[in-house]
């Protein structure tokens, strides 16, 4: 009865407790996340928004390295809500990781879903978002993960951080805009604004007072921990007058590396160290779409926020802007991206699988399905999708991953293929209608425990080329090469770098371009791979791969908790 009354404080507390035998207890720290409708105020009109707790942002979560916390998700929305908590590797735990119809059906109105997340090995920023329909415009936050106690940054430790999200905004209800894309079979209308912390900035009607400002003290060196929440677009960052340096990528330390910008894809996160060096002035801080595909909308206009120097000096009337990279500069992105190289010291050690067991060859298509009479808002009266090896995913009627658990019969296939069904110039200009034309299914790859993996990501120019941020759940992953052009099996492997390559989650595969990146498949479970643009994951850009159980318990999958979601 004592021990009941101290668990049930320590509960009231925020703690969890995991008691092994009697006197051998860890507190997890247990967070509530309430999914409610807010109203809020942006570009001059006021809109009712799916939030967590009320903010927009979200609230950041703080952990360390190998710590584990306990969130309860209650869903006091209007629709149907997922959490995913993007770059938690999860290990064995498949359950919390989010993905609606893939890991879980969604948490109903009315429902609560207590989910465990797991920091196992990542270290720095990574985030959480809605993983249902577009809800994460607006449900979405950090999460900063620190070092072990006693261990230190692999660089001296800044004066102050900040998280920086950047994202979408819409006039229109987020949900209104799904149903209409999905029903019209085209693209989605672009974005309103883009955001830096929930305010479009000063370039926007209506925004001025609120814009956000980032407040430093002359000399001071800070810590930024940049994430893209934005929903459809890869974007450019800088900061004027300012040089930052790249310290990390997706929860794990990167060589450090000056620059001007930084390109960041939907779902990456970006840890960047810069000092206030300049005159005490006010500086824009500025976002804006990166597009590389030829004849594709967005939104062309700029977000700002305001680096501010404490003290006293007369600021000049209008901030400098930073010189951002042009729309349409894929040259800018690759060369920010392949810049990025793992820290790999002593610490920080890395393990590139060298023996491949599994090749994997996954071509990335924008495609079209026929509409009748001609009647969908896609090319010539069809309808827009997207495929992985031609396969575009159609979402199951009940989750995979208990489909996959209780061995129920017919719920999805088994035989995604390993390469595509046709080999043709991918990249080419003018290429034949009928291979726009994927097959759709729910068929899943299946990977031995311990395999060696490597995926070779081919844009195609079916429809429309376009960069393609790959996230895989469950995993990072060593990105071991890139191009431009058609991947040359021959030639571009002898090119890898296997000695350094940046250790990520989230990927963009250049416009009409490939990336390789190779992963040890020791996380046994259900695991969502897809295609970070969601307009394309909602098209069908996604794999699920099945990791089979290893020998062992600890190379099972855990028990389902209680309490999951119905279908």
């Amino acid at each position: 009865m004592l021990a009941m009354k101290i668990l049930i404080s320590l509960q009231l507390l925020g703690l969890t407790l995991l008691c092994v035998g009697i006197f051998h207890c860890q507190a997890w720290p247990r967070y509530t996340f309430v999914v409610e409708e807010t109203p809020y105020r942006r570009l001059c009109s006021t809109k009712n928004i799916l939030t967590v707790n009320g903010q927009f942002p979200g609230p950041t979560l703080y952990a360390r390295t190998g710590d584990t916390i306990i969130v309860d998700v209650y869903n006091k929305g209007n629709r149907n809500i997922t959490i995913h908590w993007h770059g938690a590797k999860q290990p064995r735990n498949p359950w919390s990781d989010g993905p609606d119809y893939i890991t879980q059906c969604p948490i109903q109105p009315g429902g609560r879903f207590t989910q465990t997340i797991i920091f196992s090995s990542q270290e720095g920023t990574l985030w959480w978002h809605a993983h249902s329909e577009w809800d994460r415009a607006t449900v979405h936050g950090a999460m900063v993960i620190y070092p072990k106690k006693g261990d230190t940054y692999p660089f001296p430790k800044p004066y102050a951080e900040f998280p920086i999200i950047l994202g979408e905004w819409w006039k229109k209800d987020i949900g209104q805009l799904y149903n209409e894309t999905i029903q019209s079979g085209g693209d989605p209308n672009i974005s309103s604004a883009f955001l830096i912390n929930g305010q479009p900035g000063d370039l926007y009607p209506c925004s001025k007072p609120d814009t956000f400002k980032l407040m430093v003290d002359y000399g001071k060196t800070y810590l930024l921990r940049l994430i893209n929440s934005a929903v459809q677009e890869m974007l450019f960052f800088s900061i004027a007058n300012h040089k930052v340096t790249v310290v990390g990528s997706d929860a794990s330390y990167t060589k450090p590396f000056s620059s001007d910008y930084v390109t960041i894809s939907p779902g990456q996160t970006i840890d960047l160290l810069f000092t206030a060096d300049q005159s005490p002035n006010h500086y824009y801080i500025a976002a804006k779409a990166y597009v590389g595909g030829a004849g594709i909308l967005y939104d062309n206009t700029t977000t700002t926020a305001i680096l501010q120097y404490n003290g006293n000096y007369t600021s000049t009337s209008t901030p400098s802007l930073p010189n951002l990279p042009s729309h349409n500069d894929t040259k800018a992105s690759v060369h920010f991206t392949g810049s990025l190289r793992s820290l790999a010291d002593k610490n920080h050690p890395v393990d590139v699988p060298r023996n491949i067991t599994t090749p994997l060859f996954y071509t990335l298509s924008i495609n079209t399905l026929p509409c009748l009479n001609n009647s969908c808002a896609g090319p010539n009266g069809t309808r827009l999708a997207a495929s992985v090896n031609n396969i575009s995913f159609v979402d199951p009627s009940i989750d995979i991953l208990q489909a996959y658990y209780y061995h129920v019969n017919g719920a999805f296939g088994t035989r995604f293929p390993n390469f595509p069904p046709f080999l043709f110039n991918f990249t080419a200009q003018d290429l034949p209608l009928y291979l726009q034309t994927p097959k759709q299914g729910t068929v899943v790859k299946i990977l031995e425990y311990n395999s060696t993996v490597e995926i070779v990501f081919q844009g195609t120019n079916l429809v429309a080329g376009d960069d393609h941020p790959m996230h895989l759940h469950g995993f990072s992953f060593y990105v071991v090469g890139w191009g431009l052009g058609n991947f040359d099996e021959d030639k571009d492997p002898l090119k890898y770098n296997l000695v350094d390559p940046p250790l990520q989650n989230t990927i963009a595969v250049p416009v009409n371009g490939w990336t390789a990146v190779r992963f040890k498949a020791d996380n046994p479970g259900v695991w969502f791979m897809h295609c970070h643009l969601d307009r394309h994951m909602s098209w069908g850009m996604d794999v699920t791969f099945i990791v089979k159980n290893g020998k062992g318990l600890g190379a099972q999958i855990l028990a389902p908790p209680p309490g999951m979601p119905p279908c």
